[in-house]
């Protein structure tokens, strides 16, 4: 995966716990269930401050609008 390296020492309940679920998945490794994870908790924060303020909300779906407009 491209991108910025982030390293995270985990407690090791929380890495048994990560790697089980991962496993229970068919996700390849832990560190993959991690970066699904954040992924899911990034998607989530970012709708509360979308709920908590309008307009940036629009800022986060102006590429969306974008797009439609185009097929238009």
């Amino acid at each position: 995966m491209a991108g910025r390296r982030l390293e995270i020492e985990l407690p090791v309940g929380l890495y048994e716990q990560l790697a089980e679920l991962a496993r229970s998945l068919g996700i390849a490794t832990p560190e993959e269930a991690a970066a699904i994870g954040l992924a899911d908790w990034i998607t989530r924060r970012t709708a509360e401050i979308e709920n908590r303020d309008p307009n940036r909300k629009y800022l986060v779906n102006e590429a969306l609008d974008e797009l439609i407009a185009r097929q238009k």
